[in-house]
This record gives C-alpha cells, sequence and structure tokens, in this order.
C-alpha cells in the first residue's frame, strides 16, 4: 500500500512535469493523496489535519524571514544595489579568462543575494551575453553559471534554502556557513582550476557592446553609496548578528539610498517592497524584474505544503520502508554513501529544491549524526543535486533564463564535486 502511494504520488509529478503544470498544483495534490491514505489506515480527519499542522509549525520561524528575503531582493532592486554590483562585476571579465570570472561573478552575486534565480536573471544573463560574442560555447558558460549561482544558494546568510535547513535541524545558519565553508574549499578552488583550464581555449570574438549595461546607467544614479546594503549583511554574518536584525538593517539603508539616491517615492517604495520592483523601461524588465513580499508566497506555499507532508509522514508511518532500506545502507556502507543516495533519490522526484530538502531530512534524521553534521550533509547533497535534475525548477529556471542548454548541467562542475569530496572526506575519516 505504502509503495502504490508513493508511486502514485511519482507518477503525479511526472504529469505534471510532461505537461508543464503548476507545481503547486501538484504538490496539492499529493497532499490529498497522503491524507487519503492515512484516512484509509482508519485516522479520522480531524487528525489528519493536526499532523500536516505539526509539521507545518516544525517550519513556521521561517515565514517571516521568507518576507524580509522578499523585501530585501525588492529594495535592492530599486535602490540600484544589485544593478550596480551587476555593472562593476561585468567590468571586471577578461575574455582570457572568462569562464573562471563568469563563475567568480555569479558567485558573488549569489552570496550577496542568497537566491539561484536572481542571480541568474541578473548576473547570468550578462555573462551569458558576453559569452557568446567571446565565442565561448553556450554548453560551457552555462555550466559556469549554473555552479556560481548554486554557491550562494548554499551558503548565504540570506538563502532559504541555507535557512530552512537550519530551521529542520535546530542549528545556528552562521556555524553551519563554516562548516560548508571548510568542506567546500577543496572543490570551489578545483572548479576554478577547470573553469581556468576550459577559459584557455581560443575566443573567436570580442567582449560585447555595454548596451545592456548602459541601459542600466540611464535607469538608475550610481555611486558607490549603493554597496551600503550589500557590505551591511556581510558585517552583520561577521558580527554573527541574528539573521533577521541583518536583513532589516540591509532592507532600511537600501530602502534610506532608494528615497534619497534613486528619488523615489515612498508610497512607490512601499509598494516594490510588497510587490516587487518593476522596471520602466521594458527591456529590462527580464533583468531587474522581481521582488517583493509576494513573490515570496508562491516559495512560502511550497516549504508548507512540503511540510505538511513530513508531518503526515511521522504520524502514519509511511515512510518507515524507505527509512529502514537508507539506515540498512548507512549501517553496511556509512552515513555519507546513505544520504548522498537519498538526497539523489529526492531530487529525482521531488522537482523541487525545498521538498527534496524536506524529504531527505525525513529519511535521513534517524541517522547517528549531530544536528550540525546533519546540517552539513543535507547542504553537501540535496542543495546541489537538485539543480543537476533538468527537470527539477531549480535546474530549468536557472537554464531557461540564461539562454543555456540542458546540457549545461554536465559542466556544473562545483555541484558534482560538493558531494564527490564529501564521500571522499567521509571515507578518509573512516
Amino acid at each position: 500500500m505504502e509503495n502504490r502511494v508513493l508511486l502514485a504520488f511519482c507518477l503525479i509529478l511526472f504529469l505534471f512535469i510532461l505537461f508543464q503544470g503548476p507545481l503547486l498544483g501538484a504538490l496539492f495534490l499529493g497532499f490529498l493523496l497522503f491524507s487519503g491514505y492515512a484516512l484509509c489506515q482508519g485516522i479520522p480527519l480531524p487528525q489528519v489535519l493536526a499532523m500536516a499542522w505539526k509539521g507545518v509549525q516544525g517550519v513556521r520561524t521561517i515565514f517571516l524571514v521568507f518576507l524580509l528575503i522578499g523585501m530585501l531582493t525588492g529594495v535592492w532592486r530599486s535602490s540600484g544595489t544589485i544593478p550596480y554590483l551587476v555593472v562593476l562585476s561585468a567590468h571586471f571579465i577578461h575574455p582570457a579568462y572568462f569562464l573562471l570570472l563568469a563563475f567568480l561573478s555569479n558567485c558573488l552575486i549569489s552570496f550577496l543575494l542568497g537566491s539561484s534565480f536572481a542571480t541568474a536573471a541578473t548576473m547570468g544573463v550578462i555573462t551569458m551575453k558576453i559569452g557568446l560574442n567571446l565565442g565561448i560555447p553556450p554548453l560551457y558558460t552555462g555550466g559556469a553559471i549554473l555552479s556560481g549561482v548554486y554557491f550562494g544558494d548554499r551558503m548565504s546568510p540570506v538563502s532559504t534554502s541555507a535557512m530552512l535547513i537550519s530551521v529542520l535541524t535546530n542549528t545556528d545558519i552562521y556555524r553551519n556557513i563554516r562548516n560548508m565553508a571548510r568542506s567546500s574549499l577543496v572543490p570551489f578552488l578545483c572548479t576554478c582550476a577547470v573553469y581556468l583550464l576550459l577559459g584557455f581555449r581560443s575566443a573567436s570574438g570580442t567582449l560585447p557592446a555595454e548596451d545592456g549595461l548602459q541601459s542600466l546607467a540611464t535607469l538608475y544614479t550610481f555611486s558607490s553609496w549603493l554597496l551600503l546594503p550589500a557590505f551591511s549583511i556581510l558585517l552583520c554574518s561577521f558580527l554573527r548578528i541574528p539573521i533577521r536584525y541583518n536583513m532589516v538593517i540591509s532592507i532600511c539603508l537600501a530602502a534610506l539610498l532608494t528615497l534619497l539616491i534613486q528619488s523615489m517615492s515612498p508610497g512607490e517604495m512601499l509598494e516594490t517592497m510588497i510587490w516587487g520592483y518593476r522596471s520602466p523601461l521594458p527591456e529590462l524588465g527580464p533583468m531587474i524584474n522581481g521582488g517583493g513580499m509576494v513573490s515570496m508566497l508562491r516559495v512560502g506555499a511550497i516549504v508548507c505544503l512540503s511540510a505538511s507532508y513530513a508531518g503526515i509522514f511521522d504520524g502514519t508511518g509511511l515512510l518507515d520502508g524507505l527509512k529502514e532500506k537508507f539506515l540498512e545502507l548507512a549501517r553496511h556502507w556509512g552515513e555519507a554513501p546513505a544520504i548522498t543516495l537519498a538526497a539523489l533519490f529526492t531530487s529525482l522526484i521531488a522537482c523541487n529544491q525545498s521538498f527534496s530538502i524536506i524529504l531527505t531530512h525525513q529519511l535521513c534524521r534517524a541517522f547517528r549524526l549531530s544536528p550540525e553534521k546533519l546540517a552539513l550533509a543535507l547542504e553537501d547533497t540535496t542543495v546541489v543535486l537538485s539543480p543537476l535534475v533538468p527537470w527539477s525548477i531549480a535546474c530549468a529556471v536557472v537554464l531557461d533564463s540564461t539562454g543555456s542548454p540542458k546540457s549545461s548541467v554536465f559542466l556544473a562542475c562545483y555541484l558534482y564535486l560538493i558531494p564527490l569530496w564529501g564521500l571522499v572526506r567521509a571515507r578518509r575519516k573512516k
């Protein structure tokens, strides 16, 4: 019965992917399916709903952070902080080292924004345009972009995935970031070496005319003061100021810059915080539009539905069979291979990074790992494996927004090296 229910859920996801249906619709049908399974087990409907609510309660603290992230990304756009960072980064790109610099510039922007999608829509678009003019195959550029945008998505203090894992494992996000920095040093250096070698391939073009960057300069008044919101994020992270206060400080600074430098009215700025920024120049819309609290409602709904599954799974024991298999695998081969396989399994069926994180945590939380080690294991597996699945939105959105071919996943070196290095480290310790 349990296997049939899980197979039915996989079929629902597959059909929604095949016909390009909304992921929230698939997750809602999954909620009905799992609730129906609980009812078939003789559990009353009020108790089923209580189990689902218990799962949501476990991640309730993250929703305020999601809203703050939406406000932050909106007001960073209206203040000109994001465009200014993109313009500055693009000026440092040199043809001879293009792929390495494309990777590093996307790493920088994604770390500051904490969003792979926002980075892809800004710095990713710029680097792809430069790569095409230089004659660099989009396969190479797309791989560098995909690697770079998930560098920050994995270990930025304002990343939704990092915050979700911190809440699920009840760990401190700054300590998690420190652990991630240590575990990713070797993969990061190896990735830089790979892109440096690939970048020495002969380029047939020259740097593009800066038409897109000049358009940004006509839309915004650029000043070094615009770096203050980004600098405050780094400084507050270094001082280990709680992440909510960290973001509030940055939001206030960006709001002040919006009013004083960009001359936006308070009413327009408030609309930007709620609904997101909309460029008055339509041609710049794909690059700069977005943000706002409303933009985080979809992510919040996905996390909410996924967390409700966790409550139902706990109450019904639906995943007990799978948990036993992964526990047995952990006993024979070690926790690292078991978690990696669990993350790969959930990434293939979840189609969404948040759901994959929650499902992997459900399957592996019984392992003999401390909360901090479990958090690091999730960051080193689920967060970077989801973007390698072509039908996952974690991969598809980045590739589509930058115009990268699907084959770019094969050159997203950083995303492969993180879990592989984790297995090597675990083997050496054993």
